[in-house]
């Protein structure tokens, strides 16, 4: 994985459901690896992670360069990265060189919370406080990471604007 796709795995921990292991795997679908050895008891980790995950990106909405600090570091400080090169899943025998953020034996909880940490510092330090986001759909609280040029991104998907703009155009109408 690159830090990209470990800010990715923070915002889907953010905007997940963690209520139950099924949905904590649906959101970790692209992690197969994580989502297949997570347990149970894992889950009330996951939701304090989750927690400081919203807690940051708040701040970050809210332009709180104080309070996102504060608590990314206190993510990281609870679940701090333990870097190492791996070169598995390579294909036609060449290695596939990419950074694991735990030690080998961690349990799949250690190294998601570590990732999500990890993924949501450096996306701060690529990116700023300034391109993270909350959607602005009526409802929809999900979070995101406008890396657009303009930064004009208001809403988590395609989806959601589209039901805001069709809302606003028959409202319109209607006057």
């Amino acid at each position: 994985m690159d830090n990209a796709d470990y800010a990715a795995v923070a915002l889907r921990i953010a905007n997940a459901d963690l209520s139950s292991l099924d949905e904590v795997r649906a959101a970790l679908h692209d992690e197969p690896w994580w989502a297949d050895r997570l347990h149970a008891n894992d889950l009330p980790l996951l939701r304090a992670v989750g927690a400081g995950l919203r807690r940051a990106l708040d701040a970050m909405v809210a332009d709180d360069g104080e309070t996102v600090l504060a608590e990314i570091n206190a993510l990281l400080s609870a679940h701090p990265p333990r870097p190492r090169l791996s070169g598995h899943g390579g294909h036609d025998g060449t290695l596939n060189w990419h950074v694991h953020v735990a030690g080998p034996d961690a349990p799949a909880v250690d190294e998601v919370a570590a990732a999500a940490a990890w993924g949501l510092a450096q996306g701060v330090v690529q990116h700023g406080t300034t391109r993270w986001g909350q959607c602005g759909a009526e409802g929809c609280y999900t979070y995101f990471l406008d890396t657009s040029t303009n930064q004009a991104k208001r809403f988590c998907s395609p989806r959601c604007a589209n039901r805001m703009h069709v809302a606003a155009f028959r409202a319109r109408r209607r006057t």
